[in-house]
């Protein structure tokens, strides 16, 4: 499914885009800071990864053998054990991926965009991890876009249940109001953090206008 492969491009561009990795710690900060991607394979990975490179949005070096085997500072000449190992096995170093300057510039596309495709479930979660390289006017759009959507939603399970419920039994209903539950609960989510946005917006704006050139100094209060 092509959405969901560009859910994963996403945060593995976005990952990368904090610092350099190489697959296997990727794949470890995808399951730490994404749920949603447990389900994911080094078979799905890699092959996201090498379309990435192909489309020259990240680049892959690998170590070279000679400057792993190069001596300390403190003067040792021996390889580590684990160098001395993949010498005799004849194994490569680990592959390392970072951002290249096209990358950086699709990621930056890619997080200011804030249509229908940002809000749904298989997005939606990415998008929020990323929210720190988010602009404040776009994250308020995909929550508001997100609190809408899931508005609609439950509306559609409160209508359902009030048809289906006496058809039900009491363990389909349970489940039933279960769903229902956690919707409610990611709407009042969502209402307290367009909240917070938005006064945060609010007071930036604040700021900028006591800033602004021409603009009244405060009055000092006349003693006496």
């Amino acid at each position: 499914m092509r959405s969901r492969s560009a859910v994963l491009e996403t945060a593995i561009l976005g990952l990368l885009n904090s610092a350099p990795l190489h697959g296997y710690e990727l794949r470890k900060r995808l399951n730490l800071l994404l749920g949603s991607f447990r389900a994911f394979s080094y078979g799905t990975l890699y092959p996201a990864l090498k379309s990435l490179v192909a489309r020259n949005l990240i680049e892959a070096t690998e170590p070279d053998p000679a400057t792993a085997a190069r001596p300390s500072a403190r003067g040792s000449a021996r390889p580590s054990a684990k160098t001395a190992r993949s010498s005799r096995t004849g194994r490569r170093g680990r592959i390392v991926y970072r951002l290249t300057a096209e990358g950086k510039e699709y990621l930056q596309t890619v997080l200011a965009s804030s249509g229908p495709a940002a809000w749904e479930d298989e997005s939606f979660d990415v998008r929020f991890a990323f929210f720190a390289q988010t602009d404040a006017e776009t994250r308020i759009r995909i929550l508001e876009g997100r609190r809408t959507r899931l508005t609609e939603r439950l509306e559609a399970v409160r209508e359902s249940a009030a048809r289906t419920r006496e058809r039900l039994d009491e363990y389909t209903f349970e489940l039933q109001r279960h769903g229902l539950e956690q919707v409610e609960r990611e709407v009042r989510w969502l209402d307290g953090l367009i909240t917070t946005e938005r006064d945060r917006a609010l007071g930036r704006d604040r700021d900028h206008d006591a800033g602004a050139p021409g603009a009244p100094a405060p009055r000092n209060k006349e003693r006496g």
